[in-house]
């Protein structure tokens, strides 16, 4: 799909970080965009934006909880309804956050909060949306992991159970629709992204969507606000750089899409050293050249 003018994007988590970029750098190619999330003031925000800068495309928001199968299917019918189509080119499952870090000092209910957006949001929307796109002349279907999708840490540390376990299944259940894909729907592509650290508002958006305790003493909360201001903030790319190398993955119909140098020399790390990236002094080694990992 070398042009993305005049195709219909579906996006999840589209009212914040890459989300918004993609929705913004699509509508200002002539793609029609329907976009979802938690948060109304941001999709109106966004939405706001996009017309300012792309008069003339179809733009719809809609609120959904991609953790929430009926939710999904909501969401696919009022694209359905609104967009007056039978089919859809472009479905990006971006939505997620993180939480439920330990087994042991973290939450059930944060652990499964995490991975049921950041895994159910990704196969719910696969499912409910693959009909629209095998519906398509053409269609493309882009799954976001994470580089916690091949390295599952952040350090030695800091736990980061849920996070890593949902963007591994992501990157398995991606790869493994290649071949479902090639058998029963050729002219559908599929990509898995994996961005390093991106400069996005996932860690507030944790904090505000996740499950956070509310005994929370008011001073901890308050330094994590810090934390997810400075995540965004000293990231070395930011979310309008990685929607770019997104969409060019996406046009050169790349399965595997890594997002940022990090990512790269990550990942070229984990391959070469597969025995000692979890060990103390190789996982020490790691954070202290890259940083804080995760999209």
């Amino acid at each position: 799909m070398r042009d993305f003018s005049g195709k219909l994007a579906v996006i999840t988590g589209g009212a914040s970080g890459m989300g918004r970029e993609l929705a913004r750098q699509l509508a200002a190619q002539g793609c029609d965009v329907a976009i979802c999330d938690l948060s109304d003031d941001d999709m109106a925000d966004t939405s706001a934006r996009i017309r300012e800068e792309a008069a003339g495309i179809r733009l719809t928001s809609h609120h959904c909880d991609v953790g929430d199968e009926e939710a999904i299917l909501r969401f696919r019918d009022e694209v359905v309804e609104q967009h007056d189509t039978d089919h859809v080119n472009l479905v990006f499952n971006n939505a997620g956050l993180s939480g439920g870090g330990s087994l042991f000092t973290d939450s059930r209910e944060a652990w499964d909060r995490c991975f049921e957006v950041c895994w159910g949001g990704v196969y719910h929307g696969t499912r409910a949306f693959l009909p629209l796109l095998a519906a398509a002349e053409e269609g493309h279907l882009i799954n976001t992991s994470s580089v916690n999708g091949f390295w599952a840490s952040l350090g030695p540390d800091r736990p980061h159970t849920a996070y890593s376990a949902a963007k591994f299944a992501v990157k398995g259940f991606t790869e493994a629709l290649i071949a479902d894909l090639r058998l029963n729907a050729p002219h559908v592509g599929v990509s898995l992204v994996m961005p390093g650290h991106i400069g996005t508002g996932i860690v507030r958006s944790s904090l505000r969507h996740g499950v956070v305790d509310e005994s929370v003493d008011p001073a901890v909360r308050e330094l994590m606000e810090a934390v997810a201001g400075d995540f965004e903030a000293n990231a070395p790319m930011t979310a309008a750089e990685a929607a770019a190398v997104i969409l060019d993955g996406v046009r050169e119909n790349r399965w595997r899409i890594l997002v940022g140098d990090d990512a790269i020399a990550l990942d070229r790390i984990v391959r070469e050293r597969p025995d000692d990236v979890y060990d103390a002094g190789g996982l020490r080694e790691i954070v202290d050249a890259f940083g804080l990992a995760g999209d």
